[in-house]
């Protein structure tokens, strides 16, 4: 299982996350759902670093759509965030999807999740 969240990096659908979302489920109640969260929070930023590096035309604004929908719900359950994967995402972000008004709206939630109050960033 802990090598599960480093296939759904490399995800091309949203099927993909199916399996996620069915032990996310079998977890809901246990002290492992907070750790798995983070798991897939780190997981689904990498995914997304590496569509927008890979996809410098946006040809695959469906799958991008339900990721950051994906990474929204992950930071509101989450709350923190890896600090490099977050350097990532941002900067990969603005570089390749600066006009992209999804990945604006996330990217704005996030910095106010984020920076809040006092986190790890």
């Amino acid at each position: 299982m802990d090598q599960l969240p480093a296939a759904f990096e490399r995800a091309e659908s949203e099927e993909s996350w199916t399996v996620a979302d069915a032990i996310s489920r079998v977890l809901e109640n246990s002290e492992e759902l907070h750790s798995w969260r983070r798991r897939l929070l780190s997981a689904c930023m990498k995914g997304l670093v590496a569509m927008y590096s890979s996809n410098k035309d946006e040809n695959k604004q469906e799958v991008e759509r339900s990721m950051l929908l994906r990474l929204e719900e992950l930071l509101h359950a989450v709350g923190e965030v890896d600090p490099d994967d977050w350097y990532s995402l941002v900067k990969t972000g603005l570089k390749y999807r600066y006009r992209d008004e999804a990945f604006l709206k996330v990217l704005n939630i996030a910095f106010q999740l984020l920076y809040k109050k006092e986190s790890s960033l």
